[in-house]
């Protein structure tokens, strides 16, 4: 077995490397979103350089989460290219060590890095993309782009039973709606009226619509002044549903979903995000998988040019595959476990059958 030894300074050249790239990235990032963020700001007195570049602080560690798998990816690519021209890999092979013992080292840094990004990056980088959006809902309109479509749907489960609410506008979290259209249904679920008002109010557990056109089935169409529906909807659980299921810590994430659950609103975004974080830490095993295989043959083989843009090239498509399959799992085509599991178990099986291939283990 690996040497406890070469398995800390293994380990420790592995986690300097991958700091290295993301502490690059990321000032990377905060450098062109200062630059855009100036760009957009300018048009808008007041709005100094200095608060310019704290917004850009406030949404960098969000971009940070997004782009890890790839500073994981680099990393390794770059510590197992640095190891084989220093002929540290060699020497170690010479010694006995096979491809699956030196591999031990990256795959636990990979697990701890997926482990803290869960349990502190991510907390850090909700807040603070929640307060960045609030600042630029301020400065530039909803989620800091033009005010444009502002309507809302509200489904709720009630002790009348369903209701299906749509307002043309809304304000203030989704407690005020203007051009309120409802589908009132019994307990039994059988549709029971249909109502048009011109706005509705969240008051104190019922929405308060006003100018009201009520029309039930086989009866005509009667307009009241005030009419109300009963619900189960609070400020908060409509407040959340501005909010991205990416501006929510991990560990609210669980709570998030069961009261919209209860709320008898959709929570498939909370539960999605919830189960793609905690497949995080294996999906940056895969990355480091997927860089082995890529990177163990420069010293026998060569060709570093070839093979390192084979990595990044499947390292980015294990990425797409992650977002295509999140966009699935999102609309209902597939199970929240599987659009979040399957990219990050796919991508490691991919990866110790490339090792296996190519190495003699």
């Amino acid at each position: 077995m690996i040497g406890t030894t070469l398995a800390r300074y293994l380990s420790m050249r592995f986690f300097n490397t991958i700091m290295m790239v993301f502490l690059t990235i990321c000032g990377t990032v905060y450098v062109v979103d200062f630059v855009e963020m100036l760009r957009r700001a300018s048009n808008h007195p007041g709005v100094t350089p200095l608060f310019v570049a704290f917004l850009s602080f406030l949404r960098t560690p969000s971009v940070a989460e997004q782009v890890l798998p790839f500073c994981v990816l680099f990393g390794t690519m770059t510590a197992f290219i640095d190891l084989t021209r220093r002929l540290e890999l060699i020497v170690a092979r010479a010694a006995g060590v096979s491809v699956w013992q030196f591999l031990l080292p990256p795959v636990g840094i990979a697990l701890f890095i997926g482990i803290a990004s869960i349990a502190v990056l991510n907390p850090v980088s909700a807040q603070m993309k929640q307060r960045a959006d609030l600042i630029e809902d301020r400065l530039f309109g909803h989620n800091g782009q033009s005010q444009g479509d502002t309507s809302l749907w509200v489904r709720q489960t009630s002790i009348d039973g369903q209701a299906f609410l749509h307002g043309d506008e809304s304000s203030d979290g989704g407690t005020k709606l203007i051009g309120v259209n409802g589908y009132l249904y019994d307990p039994k679920g059988t549709f029971d009226l249909k109502v048009k008002a011109r706005e509705g109010q969240l008051i104190d557990g019922v929405w308060r619509l006003k100018n009201v056109l009520v029309t039930a089935p086989g009866q005509d169409a009667m307009r009241v002044g005030t009419f109300l529906v009963a619900s189960n909807v609070t400020p908060e659980h409509l407040a959340e549903t501005f909010l991205a299921p990416e501006s929510i810590p991990f560990w609210a994430l669980p709570r998030a979903r069961q009261e919209t659950d209860a709320a008898g609103l959709d929570s498939t975004g909370f539960s999605l995000q919830y189960q793609t974080l905690l497949a995080r830490p294996l999906l940056l095993i895969a990355m480091v998988l997927i860089a082995a295989a890529f990177s163990l043959r420069f010293f026998r083989f060569g060709g570093i040019g070839r093979m390192v843009g084979g990595g990044l090239i499947a390292g980015f498509v294990l990425y797409l595959l992650t977002k295509m399959v999140a966009d699935l799992g999102s609309s209902g085509l597939l199970s929240v476990s599987v659009a979040a599991w399957s990219p990050a178990i796919v991508g490691s099986m991919l990866g110790c059958l490339a090792l296996l291939q190519r190495e003699d283990g």
